[in-house]
């Protein structure tokens, strides 16, 4: 098995100064922009550069994008998000799903996630399914407008069957699955507010089928969770914010190398955690673990 690398980023947040119309106002926008006025600072144009820049010095086969690319969901910001993605990497060589923030209140695909279809690349609708090499990349969309002061995520029924067909035909296939979300899978990883509302259902999903690895964002701090398997424990990794200053309630920005070592008897992901430096004003190598994947069986 080839060691093919990739780049986990997450809840980029990239800043954009709204302006909202009256119609906007009266919508779940306005609470995100009164969070904006709060957050601004926080949110880094100069950590949002120099993760590009970092990113595209690591030699990344594929660059994983779980969620939150926008704040407010306004169709400039979905547009800024599409120029900085191209500028990012190739567009076949990027998989992105969305987050709550990129579906604040229900937009036009033509103004919203329509703009993202380069990097979704959408066949028969949700899950997608992006196959590097040996490694297929399964993209679900936990995304959708919710209630003011909530951030609840679900997938529905729809992707849910379709999710476990894939899953069985791709472990079927021989190639390795990763599952990407925004909202955490793994039961109790965050509070109900912000939870994933048909998380049972997909964890009982991952339980028949299998998986190798769940990566989402979504949370504050960086998580390693399990999720059960059908034989082996799942393994379920976070990345917080990509973008964020350390604060109270931020970790700082931090993205994820991953390189799948091993073969196909024994494999594992080396998982190595860049983290911005506010001393060095870069991103620097914080730890370097190996999670073990699952075993065929």
């Amino acid at each position: 098995m080839s060691d093919l690398t990739f780049a986990h980023i997450s809840d980029l947040h990239l800043p954009f100064e709204p302006h909202l119309s009256i119609g906007q106002r009266l919508s779940k926008r306005q609470l995100s922009v009164w969070s904006w006025r709060r957050r601004h600072a926080v949110q880094s144009g100069e950590v949002l550069a120099a993760l590009a820049q970092d990113v595209r010095a690591h030699a990344i086969d594929q660059v994983l994008v779980t969620g939150d690319i926008t704040n407010f969901s306004l169709p400039g910001e979905f547009r800024q998000a599409a120029d900085w993605l191209a500028a990012l990497a190739p567009a076949e060589r990027i998989s992105l799903v969305p987050g709550n923030h990129d579906a604040l209140v229900a937009v036009p695909p033509s103004e919203g996630l329509g703009l993202w279809s380069a990097w979704t690349r959408l066949q028969e609708g949700w899950p997608f399914v992006h196959r590097v090499g040996e490694v297929s990349l399964i993209g679900l969309n936990s995304a959708l407008p919710t209630a003011p002061l909530l951030a609840r995520g679900r997938l529905g029924a729809t992707q849910l069957t379709r999710l476990e067909h894939i899953l069985s035909t791709e472990g079927a296939a021989g190639q390795l699955r990763i599952v990407m979300l925004h909202h955490p899978a793994a039961a109790g990883a965050i509070g109900w507010r912000k939870a994933l509302a048909d998380g049972a259902e997909l964890r009982a999903v991952l339980r028949r089928t299998g998986a190798e690895l769940v990566l989402h964002g979504h949370a504050r701090g960086a998580r390693l969770d399990t999720i059960p398997g059908p034989h082996e424990a799942i393994p379920s990794l976070c990345v917080p914010s990509s973008t964020a200053l350390p604060n109270p309630q931020d970790q700082g920005a931090r993205w994820h190398r991953l390189q799948l070592i091993g073969d196909t008897a024994d494999r594992w992901m080396e998982v190595t955690v860049r983290r911005w430096s506010i001393e060095a004003h870069a991103f620097v190598t914080d730890s370097v673990y190996q999670l073990c994947l699952p075993r065929r069986h």
